[in-house]
């Protein structure tokens, strides 16, 4: 059952509550700091891209939601990405406030900042996307038409290491591009990014190779002896699974293609190792590359991704089978990681499902768990953005 009876009002109300919790984001000397349990914005903590992109993109959907104050909580975020976080002698951004290199990852999520901040109509955004569009093919695209993942502030050494999960927001931030731009060129992008990696999946029993070297051969020992790393961890990422599914119904329906056939067996995988399977509820972190838990704390992400996922299965497939686990999923979700209060989201718990901090500490930003209450109640495309602009 649903945590209400009206579930749609209830999503609408956890979109508001979520967006109210995170409003002390902005930090003092730009962008958006790393937010702890209870709201408040941990200071001693670098400001990061990727968080301060984040919350620009999800202001800028509260905004268009209707949601009083978004609209200038954005522009506060996208203020960071035009201001300390910006390298203004050789361009990209910094990965932080602290660390200068520069990663595809970071940038895939200002290419999503800024798209949706477009549809927003926010100052200066179409000015952002196109300088991100620019690094990210200048810098960051390989001869394999996917991303290579970070270099140093100066543009002069690559490292070897190639990673799926920036790719992989590189697909969801180009499709933003197109929907906000129309430009046919950011489509073919995130075709031919989702189709190689659904090549990758299927020839490995659609568990998802997530780290390769610069040829773009995978490496399945990547960090076997640091499995819990919060960005490359060993192993399949069960949450990426998902994740690929609900992006690749996205493609099909932008593109006007039928993937429902390798979302399905993604989703399938990812459900079958990671839901439920160490006789407590909940979605492991990782598996080994046999389905055998790595990592058996539970994610708020993977969850998030679990809803999205089996919502747009469910509408592209009409099987009533995926209502019921998205059901399942919002009573996970209401019991163990919302809090009534505020509406915000513990980031991790411990497979016994109490809290834990191993991997993520306080509760940093709001992009996972806005998509969770936000994008079930949309069609597959256009992007939440314009659907909600066009709704207006």
């Amino acid at each position: 059952m649903f945590p209400s009876a009206d579930h749609e009002a209830w999503l609408g109300e956890q979109l508001r509550l979520q967006l109210d919790f995170g409003r002390r984001f902005p930090h003092p000397d730009g962008g958006a700091a790393w937010l702890r349990s209870d709201g408040t914005p941990d200071l001693e903590r670098p400001v990061h891209t990727w968080i301060t992109a984040r919350m620009a993109h999800v202001y800028s959907l509260g905004h268009l939601a209707g949601i009083d104050g978004c609209g200038a909580l954005a522009d506060t975020a996208l203020a960071g990405l035009t201001g300390r976080l910006e390298d203004g002698e050789h361009g990209g951004w910094f990965a932080s406030s602290e660390d200068t290199t520069k990663s595809a990852y970071a940038h895939a999520f200002v290419l999503l900042a800024a798209s949706t901040a477009l549809v927003a109509d926010r100052p200066g955004a179409r000015d952002l996307l196109e300088r991100a569009a620019g690094v990210l093919d200048t810098r960051f695209l390989t001869d394999a038409g996917l991303y290579a993942e970070r270099w140093d502030a100066a543009w002069t050494d690559l490292e070897d290491y190639r990673g799926v999960n920036a790719n992989m927001h590189a697909v969801e931030a180009t499709l933003a591009a197109y929907d906000a731009t129309g430009e046919r060129r950011f489509l073919d992008r995130a075709v031919h990014i989702a189709d190689t990696v659904t090549g990758w999946a299927g020839t490995n029993d659609w568990r998802v190779p997530e780290h390769f070297d610069t040829d773009w051969q995978p490496m399945l020992a990547h960090h076997l002896r640091q499995p819990d790393h919060p960005f490359e961890p060993y192993g399949a990422t069960v949450g990426h699974g998902l994740e690929w599914s609900r992006l690749l119904l996205t493609v099909a329906a932008a593109e006007g293609g039928d993937r429902t056939a390798a979302a399905t067996s993604l989703f399938d995988r990812a459900v079958a190792d990671g839901w439920a399977v160490d006789g407590h509820e909940g979605f492991v972190y990782t598996t080994d590359w046999e389905g055998s838990p790595v990592v058996a704390d539970r994610m708020h992400w993977v969850l998030c991704e679990a809803i999205c996922a089996a919502a747009a299965l469910g509408r592209s497939t009409g099987d009533s089978r995926y209502d019921d686990l998205v059901a399942l999923w919002w009573q996970d979700a209401a019991t163990h990681w919302i809090d009534p209060a505020n509406g915000s989201w513990a980031h991790q718990l411990a497979r016994d499902l109490t809290p834990s901090d191993t991997v993520w500490s306080g509760r940093p930003d709001l992009y996972h768990s806005v998509h969770a209450v936000l994008l079930p109640r949309l069609p597959l495309w256009p992007t939440a953005a314009s659907v909600l602009r066009n709704a207006r």
